[in-house]
């Protein structure tokens, strides 16, 4: 049984950057990562632009400047200023070549034609350089950058409508159960309504991998290994849930090993989610999951989510962080190190009630796994404690 951290490693590891690119319009790349370095086809501003609300002004020995015309964003026209000559100008506008200086508009004084300035100004105050930002033929962003949407707008700030990401990868969602049953249709004795795939689904759509296909297995070995072997030819990575103890009807683990799927590891000192599979055939990644919802979702953001990030080319692959005071106690049962969900908000830690592996109640309303180390059976209040922030 390997631990928490060498499960990390390995599948860090043993996932590779994808290799293939994909060019999409700006609109469409959120989430992405980009393929290549991204250079800046323009000077960004473009133009000498106004940092305020203010007056140009073309410096000269006193405070007193005439006042002989207006600039606002998106004119055209460069107004010629001699020495002593001031126009009224907006944030965004560009700024005249004549003008040296700008100065906000709380420290002037208007008098007709004239302004009175209450200030001594340098070259070029509140006045942004063309190229401040980025220069032409400059990295605007560099290769491996996740598309947020900041990137996407300073993007498209530079006139790029179009950009080469990582192919986002391909993904099939298996569920097994002969108890499992979609939601709508009568609860018979012995049945559940089936919730792994539309809360693993939701999880992928929110990172932004919208290549997902959900497929359904009842408890039967030769359905099993024909689904799996029909995926493992057309999809990148291939999430299971359930089906991978060994109970009687348990055929998960059985399949993948005729399939000759490596098996990387099987088993992790965790609760909950000891029973995570984590294998490879040629390109295709293989999780299997416990079929518990709660043990599910934990295992998906501490392993597949890494997978993922480290398959689009980023370099932090890891959810963040933190250390908090916790304002919970809790007792552990068990040596097994252990995730608790958890509530964190502006600083405050709150450990939830209900950390059973099949709850999904709790896991609703928490933004927050807890890491509760093998050799720590305690948590008391005012503890700091090290805790993963979910992305969401």
């Amino acid at each position: 049984m390997i631990s928490i951290e060498d499960a990390i490693q390995t599948v860090i590891e043993n996932c590779g950057h994808n290799s293939k690119s994909i060019n999409v319009p700006i609109l469409k790349a959120g989430n992405s990562t980009l393929f290549s370095d991204v250079c800046s086809p323009i000077n960004m501003p473009p133009f000498r632009q106004s940092a305020m609300d203010g007056y140009a002004l073309n410096l000269h020995d006193d405070f007193t400047y005439s006042l002989i015309g207006e600039v606002k964003a998106g004119d055209i026209h460069n107004i010629e200023l001699n020495k002593g000559e001031a126009i009224r100008i907006f944030t965004g506008a560009a700024v005249p070549d004549s003008a040296n200086a700008v100065i906000m508009q709380e420290k002037v004084t208007v008098s007709k034609n004239a302004i009175l300035i209450e200030a001594t100004l340098s070259i070029n105050h509140n006045i942004r350089s063309i190229g401040e930002q980025v220069k032409q033929g400059e990295i605007a962003l560099k290769k491996g950058t996740k598309l947020t949407p900041a990137a996407i707008g300073y993007l498209s700030s530079l006139g790029i409508s179009e950009v080469s990401v990582y192919k986002k990868p391909s993904i099939a969602l298996i569920t097994t159960g002969n108890e499992l049953i979609e939601a709508g249709e009568p609860l018979a004795y012995g049945k559940i309504y089936e919730s792994n795939s539309k809360m693993l689904q939701t999880a992928l759509l929110s990172l932004g991998f919208d290549d997902v296909s959900i497929h359904k297995i009842d408890d039967n070995y030769n359905d099993t290994f024909s689904k799996i072997k029909s995926l493992l030819e057309i999809r990148d990575m291939i999430i299971i849930t359930g089906g991978i103890s060994v109970g009687d009807y348990d055929f998960v683990g059985k399949a993948l090993k005729e399939l000759q799927v490596n098996q990387i590891f099987y088993k992790v000192n965790q609760k909950p989610g000891k029973p995570l599979y984590f294998g490879k055939n040629n390109r295709t990644l293989i999780f299997a999951l416990p079929g518990n919802p709660a043990a599910a979702l934990s295992c998906f953001y501490i392993y597949v989510y890494t997978a993922l990030q480290k398959m689009m080319g980023l370099q932090e692959v890891l959810l963040p962080k933190i250390m908090a005071k916790s304002n919970s106690e809790f007792l552990k049962s068990g040596d097994r190190p252990q995730f608790l969900k958890a509530y964190y908000n502006g600083g405050k830690l709150t450990i939830l009630e209900g950390q059973s592996s099949s709850m999904l109640q709790t896991f609703a309303v928490s933004n927050a796994l807890v890491i509760m180390k093998e050799d720590l059976m305690k948590i008391n209040i005012n503890d700091v404690v090290e805790v993963v922030l979910l992305p969401f």
